[in-house]
């Protein structure tokens, strides 16, 4: 029987074989040369090529500054070995240089979570939303109890609980700056409380008409002080508030059903989702509409912008967690500012903001909205509606949750499908990304919590007796915390 060549083989390439390539960085731009290697070239050894470029391009020679992980892709697929293992070869022109882009990671490694460390019990009804602190010192949790509670991760106990509240806790949201939380209710109310005692502060925020969907605060590279956040809700509206004054300082009506997700971008804009399948883009300094974003066929569930994670965490730095306090009680709010927009600008120099917008019609759609109305690309595949969407941290993965019982992840840059993680044997609820971009755990239906990596599943969590509806994974990485039906949160460390 006649063999069949593989294509390295009927191109004549064997391991001594060489191969011209570029080096790009995220943005596209080309390094001042070209290199020819062997097609058995490693990824440590593409790492080793890299540091001498950088070093070599920059006036000084900074030590060990350029010395950060890189990953580098070939046509959106990641070298894992080596160039040989992962170029296609029937796709490739031997003569020409290929192209290799090449992404920092983050200075620091998280480990995947695999054992629950603690049950924390005490709310009487469903949980229904968790949310780390910017500094993933503190835990808060909103519950169909009317209760908000702060536990306290150091010992893993409770810390407050929050009663003013008069029906389901629906939505909560830490300030930029740690120090407050926002959250609303069944009822249209909106309360803050103190993050440190756990007291309300002012009055109660009264105004929507009907329940609160979701809660963003103004980021803290735009104020330093963190007063001003957005409320959206079941009435069609969105309110933004002053949390100082305890005031409405604008009413956004233009929707025509429910606003189903809002976000405060770090461009100064607000985007809002809608059951009328439109996103609006409001100017918070003046109330007014400046776009509106139509595509979808149904109701549009849910949004994230790449820059989420980076506003997120403000003036923290993860890597540093062990030496910055886990509050920022006494520090100047414009050095906090001043930080969080080095943060912000460093990273909107090579990520432009974009938006992700999931809906009832098993369609996302990502967009530029500050460039144009028209959406980048429609990304098709899943089998039933999409109820959660979240870019990596470093803004070049993207993921969204089905209730076709799978995730798939895309490309943050341009929306292409990169692959499906399947599983999970009921709807996906949540998930949450680790901060180093390389792992994602997953809240289901099926009462398991589901950590995957590259592509595969890592380590199945079960735990929870029901189903688990809420799930965050610190801004610093140590822990997975989750909340569930069965009226419980766990806490998941490595």
């Amino acid at each position: 029987m006649k063999r069949v060549l593989d294509p390295m083989e009927r191109l004549g390439i064997t391991e001594d074989s060489r191969l011209l390539v570029n080096l790009l960085d995220e943005t596209g731009e080309v390094n001042p040369q070209s290199f020819d290697v062997p097609v058995s070239t490693t990824k440590q050894q593409l790492t080793e090529i890299l540091y001498s470029i950088l070093k070599n391009t920059k006036k000084e020679d900074d030590g060990d500054a350029f010395r950060v992980p890189y990953s580098f892709y070939l046509d959106d697929k990641e070298v894992l070995t080596s160039l040989q293992k992962t170029i296609d070869w029937t796709k490739i022109n031997v003569e020409k240089a290929v192209d290799i882009v090449y992404h920092a990671q983050a200075v620091f490694r998280v480990r995947a979570v695999a054992r629950c460390t603690s049950t924390l019990e005490g709310h009487s009804q469903p949980v229904l939303h968790v949310a780390f602190s910017p500094t993933g010192s503190q835990l808060a949790s909103g519950s169909g109890d009317t209760t908000v509670r702060f536990w306290d991760l150091t010992t893993e106990t409770p810390k407050h609980t929050c009663a003013g509240h008069s029906d389901w806790v629906l939505a909560l949201a830490w300030a930029p700056n740690g120090l407050k939380v926002a959250s609303g209710c069944k009822r249209g109310d909106v309360i803050i409380w103190n993050a440190t005692t756990g007291a309300q502060m002012g009055r109660k925020l009264s105004g929507h008409k009907q329940w609160i969907t979701c809660i963003a605060w103004e980021p803290l590279h735009l104020n330093g002080e963190c007063v001003k956040f957005v409320s959206s809700s079941k009435d069609g509206d969105l309110r933004i508030w002053n949390s100082q004054t305890m005031l409405c300082d604008f009413v956004l009506s233009g929707h025509l059903q429910s606003v189903t997700c809002v976000k405060w971008s770090g461009e100064g804009f607000v985007y809002s989702s809608s059951q009328d399948r439109t996103i609006k883009v409001w100017d918070p300094t003046s109330g007014q509409v400046k776009k509106t974003l139509q595509g979808h066929a149904h109701w549009v569930n849910t949004l994230a912008l790449n820059s989420d994670y980076v506003m997120r965490i403000g003036a923290f730095e993860p890597k540093d967690a062990s030496i910055l306090p886990t509050t920022f009680n006494n520090v100047d709010p414009e050095k906090l500012k001043a930080e969080a927009k080095v943060k912000f600008d460093l990273f909107s120099k090579s990520n432009p903001e974009r938006l992700v917008s999931g809906s009832d019609d098993f369609t996302l759609f990502l967009w530029e909205p500050l460039k144009s109305p028209k959406s980048i690309n429609r990304m098709t595949g899943h089998q039933a509606l999409i109820n959660d969407v979240r870019f990596s941290p470093d803004g070049r993965l993207l993921s969204s949750a089905s209730f076709d019982k799978s995730i798939k992840v895309w490309n943050g840059r341009d929306g292409k499908f990169l692959y499906s993680l399947r599983g999970h044997v009921a709807s996906v609820y949540q998930l949450a990304w680790s901060a180093d971009s390389r792992l994602i755990v997953s809240a289901s239906e099926d009462s398991t919590i589901k950590c995957w990596q590259d592509g595969k599943l890592l380590l199945d969590l079960p735990g929870h007796a029901d189903q688990v509806y809420a799930i965050d994974w610190s801004p610093d990485g140590q822990c997975v915390a989750s909340g569930s039906k069965d009226r419980t949160l766990k806490i998941w460390r490595r």
